[in-house]
């Protein structure tokens, strides 16, 4: 059984990756060591709470950026405070929720993989991180960002190979507080970082393979071939990929009617737009709805 309090909260965002995709995490021999299926920030989440008779599948990693909460597990029951997390095991039974005065907020994810027993040391129990000038709070925030910022560009070999090995990052620094170090930050100079930026920002117009190569000044074939190179996939596709991952938030966290975030996003009509979807996510555009919106995702 699982309870949920149906409330989003301002400012939040989420990411859920397609079953199709984690498929292809559990195959390919980076990221079948760990990868993640959810991820997330919850900011003041009043009322956030969740009860799992029988656990997730996944095990969930929830740090308390400030505010409270608590969770209950393994007949326990634990006070999240500011700068500490806990990780729940998967298949265990747990609750878990934000204090009523002073809300939590959190960053989340799901996390599986054939290694996740390296990080049996820090699972099932409550782990604070002292606030210091060493303490590097903030430089693990952002390898928490730069997470989630590579997933939300997309699903390309690449970037869920890089976003293993930074959760695997993320995680040892939690592990191994001491010898934390701090990351190298993403290059924003990249003709094929700076060509899904403009993707990004275009996924409501109607963009050509033409229109995205002048942009960083290659010609549209040669821009292909390196494009296809660098990510597995056409630009085209890569763009279509984006689109559906705009239409989930668009399906999660608005109220737009599901034909017009088909015309939104510039499908010729809804069912074109649902058969899109569907084959990308394994799910119709009105099933994920009814599965994720006002649900947090599952965190």
């Amino acid at each position: 059984m699982e309870n949920i309090i149906p409330d989003g909260f301002k400012g939040e965002r989420a990411i859920v990756t397609p079953y199709n995709i984690r498929t292809y995490q559990k195959e390919n021999y980076i990221t079948k060591q760990m990868y993640i299926t959810h991820i997330g920030y919850y900011p003041d989440a009043k009322f956030h709470l969740r009860k799992r008779d029988k656990g997730a599948k996944e095990n969930i990693f929830i740090y308390c950026e400030k505010g409270s909460g608590w969770i209950e597990y393994n007949n326990e029951r634990f006070q999240l405070k500011e700068n500490s997390f806990f990780v729940i095991p998967a298949n265990e039974p747990h609750t878990y929720g934000a204090d009523k005065r002073n809300p939590w907020s959190i960053y989340w994810l799901h996390f599986q993989g054939d290694n996740v027993e390296m990080f049996k040391s820090i699972m099932g129990k409550l782990i604070h991180i002292e606030h210091s000038e060493r303490s590097r709070i903030q430089d693990r925030i952002q390898l928490f960002n730069e997470i989630y910022q590579n997933l939300s560009m997309g699903y390309s070999p690449e970037n869920l190979e890089y976003t293993s090995f930074c959760l695997m990052h993320f995680l040892a620094s939690l592990k191994y507080i001491y010898q934390y170090r701090e990351i190298k930050k993403l290059k924003e100079d990249d003709i094929i970082q700076k060509s899904i930026l403009f993707m990004k920002d275009n996924l409501e117009n109607k963009i050509l393979v033409e229109d995205i190569a002048n942009t960083i000044g290659y010609s549209p074939s040669h821009f292909n071939t390196l494009f296809v190179q660098r990510t597995s996939f056409s630009p085209i596709e890569y763009y279509n990929q984006l689109k559906i991952q705009r239409a989930c938030t668009y399906l999660q966290f608005s109220e737009l009617k599901i034909k017009e975030i088909a015309f939104r996003l510039n499908y010729y009509d809804p069912f074109h737009f649902s058969k899109a979807f569907h084959k990308e996510m394994g799910i119709t555009p009105k099933n994920y709805r009814e599965k994720y919106q006002d649900k947090a995702f599952e965190v």
